[in-house]
């Protein structure tokens, strides 16, 4: 969900294909000129600032084994850290409003650098997901979240689980392209609340 705005690839986009695609034994050097091309590549407008570009210790390793293995330590860690951002909600009350997690999985705007700040974000969960029946666009990056109430059911594991992977999806698998919609601000609480209901919720389309 972090968007930057593009002027023009002072080396190309080509040599940042390049960059990736050399050989592990390049090690950390390697990711250090990745990020000190990305970092020459952009520039700040509006919201979007540079600090989007600033990578943690997640984005660094996924980074650093984008084309190999992932170490099963490097693994663990990652999920290790992301689990220990995951801030449940603040009155113990899981799910919101279905309509208006509809709302939020279906809105697309938010954060980049054209976005009204002022403006909720939206979690954009049609560009990979298939969740309502009626709804015939949607991306298949994700898996089908169709029925997934009506299969998984409210108990309380499903519950932690499904809070767990909307507010920080790197806690469960890691360097997932799922955004961290909560770790990362993206989504409020009452946001997270609603997308909830509309993927748990029995009088939800995506349960019928």
């Amino acid at each position: 969900m972090s968007v930057t705005t593009p002027r023009i690839l002072k080396a190309g986009s080509l040599l940042i294909l390049a960059l990736f695609g050399q050989a592990n034994a390049e090690g950390d050097n390697r990711s250090d000129r990745i990020a000190a091309t990305v970092q020459d590549s952009f520039v700040a407008k509006r919201q979007a600032g540079m600090d989007r570009i600033t990578q943690d210790y997640t984005q660094r390793q996924c980074t650093q084994y984008a084309d190999a293995p992932l170490p099963g330590t490097v693994s663990a860690e990652i999920m290790r850290r992301n689990r220990a951002t995951i801030k449940p909600p603040s009155d113990g009350v899981f799910l919101g409003d279905v309509t208006a997690g509809e709302a939020v999985a279906r809105r697309g705007r938010g954060l980049q650098s054209s976005d009204d700040p002022a403006k909720p974000a939206g979690g954009n969960c049609y560009a990979c997901h298939e969740l309502a029946p009626e709804e015939l666009a949607f991306g298949t990056l994700g898996p089908s979240l169709r029925q997934y109430g009506k299969l998984r059911g409210d108990s309380q594991f499903v519950l932690d689980y499904t809070w767990g992977k909307l507010y920080n999806s790197n806690a469960h698998i890691p360097c997932s392209n799922m955004p961290r919609f909560g770790h990362q601000g993206i989504l409020t609480e009452q946001q997270l609340k609603d997308v909830m209901a509309y993927l748990l919720d029995p009088a939800s389309p995506v349960n019928q």
